[in-house]
């Protein structure tokens, strides 16, 4: 398996993101919640997008439910 791709929250172009995940592979966001740095783990497993978050596993069905999380969330642009 291909390292993740490791960026900021915001770095890149939600279209971007999306790509990366499209090709098979991870990216790592890091984000600040509550002044504390943390890291979310976006994938996709060729048919269901998940945010993995420290609190809690986000599942998405498709790709419009994806990006919109992404751009509600802040981790693309």
């Amino acid at each position: 398996m291909t390292d993740p791709l490791v960026v900021t929250a915001g770095e890149l172009e939600t279209d971007e993101l999306m790509e990366t995940l499209e090709r098979e592979r991870r990216v790592v966001v890091r984000t600040e919640f509550l002044g504390s740095e943390h890291e979310v783990t976006l994938r996709w497993d060729g048919d269901t997008y998940y945010c993995d978050t420290p609190t809690r596993l986000h599942k998405h069905d498709d790709a419009g439910e994806m990006r919109t999380c992404l751009e509600n969330q802040g981790y693309g642009r």
